[in-house]
């Protein structure tokens, strides 16, 4: 298990590069954005089995590709296909829609359809549910529940772990700490932006700590999507372009492959010829924004190797020289 000296250090990292779904019917994540408005649930995380793993957290980055409807039915809606971005394995593979994607930031009439087509992160982790306020009537008989978390709460979860009175991993089985996550909401949106960690230590309990010798603790790893193959990168590719040029979901094309959520059969024939276009798809251009751009994504390096200290306060140290002299 890595050090929190190691993940100040790689979130340290990462900030200077960048600066300048739930899985359904799996009752073992805790859905805590069905909370009501102005209630708390108190969890506790817990580390990664993945000793290779340096945080106690696992990024997902999907990506959402809209379409007209599905093809052949007269009274459909917009559709939503997520499929996986694959810079998330972090080794070196390249995403072909964020190869695409990446081109279109640098002309101001398609930010927003940049935007659009961009990832979405969300970071799974793993811990004890401690206070529910959603009161589960069925709950799993394994109490190590997983938990999708969302930039907002990612942010105040990574905040908090560069904090220099932070001396402990919060997952640490005697001096770490709960989180408590809070609901509000802001503009009619779900807003979670008051949660926090807790300000005490507390040790995991008797029945805690039987629970994580009885059932072990999850590869977090083993929930990301699966790595698409080559012949799925391509029509990733494929439905990325026909998602650009409006055109509906075609399950005998791409159901073989990616559905929209709902849908389990398996209609896609794997060996039906597909005629490619003979012109690659070109976005048209958007409106220019009216607010305030947001920065153009940029593209993320694999995270670099742990630093070799050992104590929290010398990595930090080093960083604020760093930023001193620059």
């Amino acid at each position: 298990m890595a050090s929190l000296a190691e993940i100040r250090a790689k979130l340290q990292e990462s900030q200077n590069r960048t600066s300048g779904s739930t899985g359904g019917g799996d009752n073992a994540i805790y859905p805590h954005w069905n909370m009501q408005e102005g209630k708390e649930a108190v969890v506790r995380f817990l580390p990664d089995a993945n000793t290779s793993n340096t945080f106690f957290w696992v990024e997902r980055a999907m990506i959402k590709l809209p379409f007209a409807g599905i093809k052949g039915e007269t009274d459909s809606r917009n559709t939503i296909v997520q499929v996986p971005c694959v810079e998330m394995y972090n080794d070196g593979t390249t995403c072909p829609i964020l190869s695409e994607v990446r081109g279109w930031f640098k002309d101001k009439s398609l930010e927003d359809m940049g935007r659009k087509y961009w990832k979405k992160r969300s970071y799974i982790f793993q811990g004890f549910v401690v206070d529910d306020p959603l009161n589960e009537e069925k709950t799993p008989e394994n109490p190590i529940r997983r938990f999708i978390i969302g930039p907002q709460i990612f942010q105040i979860i990574k905040g908090a772990l560069m904090d220099p009175e932070l001396e402990e991993l919060p997952t640490d089985y005697l001096r770490g700490v709960d989180f408590r996550i809070k609901k509000t909401s802001k503009g009619g949106y779900a807003d979670y932006s008051t949660s926090q960690w807790s300000r005490k230590e507390r040790a995991i309990s008797d029945q805690e700590k039987a629970a994580v010798d009885t059932n072990g603790l999850f590869d977090l790893s083993d929930f990301l999507p699966k790595k698409p193959t080559e012949v799925e990168l391509k029509v990733m590719k494929e439905m990325f372009e026909a998602s650009v040029d409006g055109e509906a979901y075609d399950m005998d094309r791409w159901g073989q492959y990616f559905k929209p959520a709902g849908m389990s059969q398996n209609t896609g024939d794997p060996n039906k010829a597909y005629t490619p276009k003979t012109e690659t798809a070109t976005p048209t251009p958007a409106p220019a924004p009216q607010a305030e751009a947001a920065p153009a994504p940029q593209a993320e390096a694999a995270p670099a190797e742990g630093d070799s200290a050992n104590r929290a306060q010398d990595i930090l140290a080093m960083i604020r020289n760093r930023n001193q002299a620059q």
